[in-house]
């Protein structure tokens, strides 16, 4: 799954990597967290990209009470378009959110250990996404979003089972493009990125509390840091990056 990220990113580079005309002026975020302002990029009738703003946590158009309807933040890939909450979005309304990383949590016998995942090279990524608007009946819109998981590749899965459907710049144009690309064809595009794509450091639970965003927060920890005094073995030395062949990291 992904429930928190960060786009620390400057906005001359994401609107390069993206390749939208608009200029928003963001400031850099390190804890961005569901219900919050979350950046993505759609593609309007004329074809061209736009920077938006979205509610983190998708509303499907047809609710008729928000508060009683579950917070969807993300939407399994292998079945989002048989979801009545996804069905549309996924021919409709596709999109992409831009981030710098994002963060995920390992269960240890010491409790849940916070990692900062990254792109190896680069700044910047992109996460398939799904977005819609909800009307309230004073006439009020309100855009929200949702980002797509898919089942762990080898890396991620010493952390977790899901991680966030990652898309490179070449399928950027068949993700958008809803008015000649069909959910089958855009659905193929949803699969785990390669396994060396990504990097991982384990860092502060600082990060598990909302009102901290700050650059701290992506400090690379040794686990023993930031598990000391939780466990006996918290004590022991161990890598402060996530390796592929690391056994100790291996929990599933």
């Amino acid at each position: 799954m992904c429930g928190r990220l960060a786009l620390t990113t400057p906005p001359d580079a994401v609107r390069a990597f993206f390749g939208y005309d608009d200029r928003p002026n963001f400031p850099p975020r390190y804890n961005i967290a569901p219900t919050q302002p979350l950046a993505v990029v759609r593609q309007n009738l004329g074809g061209k990209r736009q920077f938006h703003l979205v509610r983190w946590g998708l509303i499907p158009a047809w609710v008729k009470d928000p508060a009683s309807f579950t917070l969807l933040i993300n939407a399994r890939a292998e079945t989002a378009s048989q979801k009545p909450s996804f069905r549309s979005a996924m021919r409709h309304h596709r999109c992409l959110v831009p981030a710098s990383g994002f963060y995920e949590w390992r269960r240890t016998p010491q409790g849940k250990q916070p990692f900062w995942i990254r792109p190896a090279n680069g700044d910047v990524m992109a996460f398939a996404g799904l977005w819609d608007t909800w009307s309230d009946p004073d006439g009020g819109d309100i855009d929200t979003g949702a980002i797509l998981t898919i089942g762990a590749n080898r890396m991620m899965s010493a952390i977790h089972d899901r991680m966030p459907v990652i898309l490179k710049p070449d399928a950027f144009d068949t993700w958008l493009d809803i008015a000649h690309v069909d959910r089958r064809e855009a659905e193929k595009l949803l699969r785990p990125v390669e396994d060396d794509f990504l990097v991982a450091t384990p860092v502060s639970s600082r990060v598990n509390t909302v009102a901290n965003d700050d650059a701290d927060l992506l400090k690379p920890m040794d686990i023993d840091e930031s598990q000391a005094g939780t466990g006996k073995d918290a004590g022991a030395k161990r890598p402060a990056r996530l390796d592929l062949d690391d056994s100790q990291l291996d929990l599933f």
